[in-house]
C-alpha cells in the first residue's frame, strides 16, 4: 500500500483535491490522506501541497506545524511532490505578494503580481502551451484548458524548469518540474477530465517510484 498525503495546512480546498486524488488511485493499492502530522509525511511515498490565499499566510501555517523542513527533506531526497496553485508558489524562493515572504526555496526564483493593465485575478480556463514532453501530460493534448484563480505567477531562475506556459496577455509559467517535484499553477481537481488524468499521471508517478 502507497501512501500520498495532502498537506493540511488550513489553506483551502483540501476536501476537492482529496476527492479527486481518490477517484484516479486504486484503493487497493494507495492511501490517501489529509494531513498535518509530521510522521504521516514523513513516511509518505508521494506529497501534495494544494492550497489558495496568500503566500505570507501560507508560510506562517507550515512553519508552525513544524512542516517546513519536513516539505525539504522529502522534497529533496526524490519523493514525488505535487504542488498546486499556492502550492506550487510556495516551492519557490520568495514572493513580493504583500511584501516580500521567504518561500520553501525547493525550486529557485520568485511570485510576482502580473503586470499592471491585466485583469487580476486571472480566473476560468485558460490553455497550456507545452514545452517539454513529461510523463505528467500522459493523454493530456497541447492546448489543453485547465481552471485557473489567480493573481501572482511564479518566474523560475532556471527556465529549464518550465515544462508548460500560459498565455494571459504575457507567457507564464504553469507547470515545472525539478527533479520530481511538479508544481502546476492551475487547479487540476477543478478542471473535469483532463484534470483528473493530470493528478492519475502523477499518481503513476509516484507508483513507478515506489516499484
Amino acid at each position: 500500500m502507497k501512501d500520498v498525503v495532502i498537506i493540511d495546512y488550513y489553506m483551502g480546498n483540501l476536501h476537492s483535491v482529496s476527492k479527486a486524488v481518490e477517484a484516479v488511485a486504486k484503493p487497493s493499492d494507495f492511501s490517501i490522506k489529509v494531513s498535518s502530522e509530521i510522521e504521516e509525511v514523513l513516511k509518505a511515498d508521494g506529497i501534495i501541497l494544494p492550497g489558495v490565499g496568500a503566500f505570507g499566510r501560507g508560510m506562517q501555517n507550515l512553519k508552525r506545524l513544524g512542516l517546513v523542513e519536513v516539505l525539504k527533506e522529502k522534497a529533496n531526497s526524490g519523493t514525488p511532490f505535487l504542488g498546486i496553485c499556492l502550492g506550487l508558489q510556495l516551492l519557490f524562493t520568495r514572493s513580493r505578494e504583500h511584501g516580500e515572504h521567504e518561500g520553501l526555496d525547493i525550486i529557485k526564483g520568485e511570485v510576482v503580481h502580473f503586470p499592471q493593465g491585466l485583469k487580476v485575478p486571472h480566473m476560468g480556463w485558460n490553455q497550456i502551451q507545452v514545452k517539454v514532453g513529461d510523463e505528467i501530460f500522459e493523454e493530456i493534448p497541447e492546448g489543453s484548458f485547465f481552471y485557473f484563480v489567480h493573481s501572482y505567477f511564479v518566474k523560475p531562475e532556471d527556465e529549464k524548469v518550465i515544462l508548460a506556459t500560459t498565455d494571459y496577455g504575457i507567457n507564464f509559467a504553469s507547470v515545472v518540474r525539478k527533479d520530481k517535484i511538479y508544481g502546476v499553477q492551475f487547479h487540476p481537481e477543478k478542471s473535469q477530465k483532463l484534470g483528473l488524468r493530470l493528478l492519475k499521471n502523477f499518481v503513476a508517478i509516484v507508483e513507478k517510484n515506489v516499484s
